[in-house]
């Protein structure tokens, strides 16, 4: 019993120093990509949806501090299968999601004039223009 003591102290004691360990990286931001296909034909018409509300949404959220930032990438598809789109969103860290859609929705309400059900029928009717054929979330870790 004397032995047994003292060894039980000096695991808590030596598990407690590992679990304080740093870490060798902080976490950074999050970033949403979300790989899109354009049907043929629609790649322009596509476009002008991003350069017109699409963008306007994405600035509001940003000087709103929803998002930090934005972009758009196109990419020759390798199949007919592919992408040839790229929206990326980053935020700040993973609680930036947490209830999202309750701080976005009055952004776009306020910077496109529509409320859930008319924003649902504008992303429906972006179905004739393209496919969502993925998305992925990433977060960032910094070396120290």
């Amino acid at each position: 019993m004397r032995i047994v003591l003292p060894t039980a102290l000096l695991l808590c004691f030596a598990s407690t120093g590992v679990a304080q360990q740093a870490r060798p990286y902080t976490e950074g931001p999050v970033i949403n990509f979300s790989y899109i296909r354009t049907k043929p034909g629609m790649f322009d018409k596509y476009m002008e949806y991003l350069g017109g509300n699409y963008k306007r949404l994405m600035e509001a959220q940003k000087k709103s501090g929803v998002i930090i930032d934005y972009a758009v990438y196109t990419s020759p598809g390798s199949t007919e299968h592919d992408w040839d789109v790229l929206l990326v969103t980053t935020y700040k860290n993973m609680a930036a999601l947490d209830n999202l859609e309750d701080r976005t929705e009055p952004i776009v309400a306020s910077t496109l004039n529509q409320n859930r059900d008319q924003a649902n029928q504008a992303f429906a009717g972006r179905g004739p223009m393209r496919d969502i054929v993925g998305n992925r979330l990433l977060r960032q870790l910094i070396l120290k």
